[in-house]
């Protein structure tokens, strides 16, 4: 959101405040520093192990007074969290419009992900814009029966933000320098993260596994870079099964400058995450996703993304593949991005500023 928030400051006769729950403080906070945005209003709600309940019950009772209090024409959300489900709902509460970014994305299962697929169907049926950022995220709505004039392909505005922070010095971090540490030749990097709900407990044992044999294979060829979660769920068993194995680093959840640049510095990514799967085709870095399904099929029809699940075997073969093949390596680095050309918060503000409402649109007070 940090392009469209920044966009917003530039607009002519737009106010526009920024409120964050901290659903995720210590992510929230270095990538705030970064854009240097200010919030207006920080509600602060991050507790350690709050439940999904816990956590939807603290958004609804402190933003709802927020809400009340400023009147906004417009609510802005983002994604898939727990947050922009409750703010959408809130802001319909409060019959105040809702614009919706990154609209669109479904995978067709409400379990995968667990609670993103829910999260922004709800959003999606409040929603008075859709910002998608692909024709395929388009045509999920239209199939859900939204009307097409509240529809807008947008790109992705992570695009926008992605390529203005891998622009900036890289900082300076030994984990960027691994050609520093020795006179042989540099080692190939691979970037892993794997966090989500539906691969806790024994899928993230297996794609332990397979980092274990990927390290053993390919010792003082590649090193395995590991950015951990902070969710016990994931800390306890990589920690345990990882912690000791002697080309795989384990870190720390790391700030966006440094994870742009360790991507940039990557052969190839391993991520159950949805927004590497657009970013790192953004600097050609191919991508294969520990989940049967995605909500992004784009990158998949591309040819920047390939499904290898949480099975060992499969996350083995096609990582060979990548390593071992340099034609296969560069048909999926040299495909077309099809996330954006960056300039996506530019489309977003401009369709807001020409918002015509339908003519049923007439909300009671």
């Amino acid at each position: 959101m940090a392009p469209v928030i920044r966009e917003l400051e530039r607009a002519p006769g737009v106010e526009s405040l920024v409120c964050v729950t901290a659903q995720h403080r210590q992510m929230l906070d270095q990538v705030l520093d970064l854009f240097e945005i200010a919030p207006d209003i920080d509600l602060d709600l991050m507790r350690p192990d709050q439940s999904l309940a816990e956590m939807t019950a603290r958004v609804f009772t402190h933003l709802d007074p927020v809400l009340a209090d400023l009147k906004p024409d417009w609510v802005l959300v983002q994604g898939d969290t727990t947050t922009v489900m409750s703010a959408a709902l809130l802001a319909y509460y409060h019959h105040i419009k809702v614009g919706h970014v990154e609209a669109g994305l479904r995978t067709g299962d409400k379990w995968q992900p667990f609670p993103e697929e829910i999260n922004r169907r709800v959003a999606g049926v409040i929603a008075d814009l859709h910002f998608a950022p692909t024709e395929w995220s388009r045509q999920n709505l239209l199939q859900e029966n939204v009307p097409d004039a509240q529809i807008v392909v947008t790109g992705n505005p992570v695009i926008d933000a992605l390529h203005w922070v891998a622009a900036q010095p890289a900082p300076s971090l030994p984990i960027l320098r691994f050609d520093e540490l020795s006179a042989a030749p540099a080692p190939r990097l691979i970037l892993v993260t794997a966090h989500r709900r539906e691969n806790f407990g024994l899928p993230i044992e297996n794609i332990c596994a397979a980092l274990i044999e990927l390290a053993e294979h390919y010792r003082g060829e590649v090193q395995i870079v590991y950015p951990v979660h902070l969710n016990p769920n994931v800390q306890e068993p990589v920690y345990r099964l990882l912690g000791e194995i002697p080309n795989i680093t384990l870190l720390d959840p790391l700030d966006y400058l440094p994870m742009v640049h360790l991507l940039k510095r990557s052969t190839l990514v391993l991520t159950d995450s949805g927004g590497l799967q657009e970013e790192a085709p953004g600097l050609g870095v191919p991508v294969l996703v520990m989940r049967e399904v995605t909500e992004r099929p784009e990158g998949v029809e591309a040819g920047t993304v390939k499904l290898v699940g949480a099975d060992p075997q499969r996350i083995l073969t096609e990582t060979r593949r990548l390593l071992d093949d340099p034609e296969a390596h560069a048909a999926m680095a040299q495909a077309v991005n099809p996330y954006g050309d960056g300039h996506a918060a530019e489309r977003i503000v401009k369709a807001i500023q020409n918002y015509q409402p339908p003519p049923s649109d007439s909300p009671t007070r």
